[in-house]
């Protein structure tokens, strides 16, 4: 997900769900993103496996590239997929490699 759709939705959240906007951002990406007691680049490598083993392909899109931002290689990403073929099951591995391939292809 590209930061623009990323704010657009928000923008969408804020106005269907203010309360749902408002914990997103003080709790979820002020707190819970910002405490010492795990890195950015952990908290990502966490955050993309559980989103591999939910299959949320749109929340990925973002994640990912959040991941690389934050630290975690390209190779990184591919063995987290490769690992969670065994706990999340081999379709969720099998999507998230195309997903994986959008973003490295949109860089």
């Amino acid at each position: 997900m590209a930061e623009g759709q990323v704010s657009a939705i928000r923008a969408v959240m804020r106005e269907v769900a203010p309360k749902l906007a408002e914990l997103s951002d003080d709790v979820l990406f002020g707190d819970v993103w910002e405490r010492p007691g795990l890195s950015k680049r952990d908290r990502s490598l966490i955050t993309v496996a559980s989103l591999i083993a939910l299959y949320r392909t749109d929340q990925l899109r973002h994640h990912i590239r959040r991941a690389l931002d934050n630290g975690v290689t390209q190779e990184e990403i591919g063995e987290v997929i490769t690992h969670m073929a065994f706990y999340g099951g081999w379709p969720t591995a099998g999507n998230a490699v195309q997903v994986a391939k959008e973003v490295f292809d949109s860089l």
